[in-house]
């Protein structure tokens, strides 16, 4: 006869428990690179390709420092690997009020959500709760070889 409790705990720990890093980080340029240089950290150690991350985390937490910024307030970072083979970038301010264009034009400020859009398999806004917002994205990768090592 067969156990499906036994089955089911060896499929839970044959499995790898889902990824998470969160970090509040100064709503200010140093604590947008901050953001940057941790985010290339965590990716390292979870052998998850650095790019196009490094780049939309760039981006979303330069526009938490420029757009979402409240004074004496930070913004979070959040990486995720909610599945294998999927990363999921977040970054909260508390500017709910301040809402980036969901299909982004070029303007005198940047190409920065049209760089977002690009790069990431899909991306959105999260409101709340108030007064945050966060503005998320996703990426698919494949994942590094135990002895690959990616660029710096």
């Amino acid at each position: 006869m067969r156990d499906v409790n036994q089955e089911s705990q060896q499929t839970a720990l044959a499995q790898k428990p889902p990824r998470q890093f969160s970090v509040p980080l100064s709503a200010t340029r140093r604590g947008a690179r901050l953001a940057r240089l941790l985010a290339v950290e965590q990716l390292e150690s979870w052998g998850v390709p650095l790019d196009p991350a490094r780049l939309i985390v760039a981006e979303l937490a330069t526009n938490a420092v420029l757009h979402g910024r409240v004074p004496g307030r930070s913004f979070r970072l959040t990486l995720a690997v909610p599945a294998p083979g999927l990363l999921r970038i977040e970054v909260t301010d508390t500017r709910a009020e301040s809402l980036p264009v969901r299909n982004p034009a070029p303007s005198e400020s940047g190409y920065g959500l049209l760089l977002v859009d690009t790069l990431s398999t899909r991306w959105g806004i999260r409101q709340g709760p108030v007064p945050c917002k966060t503005v998320w994205a996703e990426c698919a990768f494949a994942p590094l070889g135990p002895t690959a090592h990616p660029p710096r």
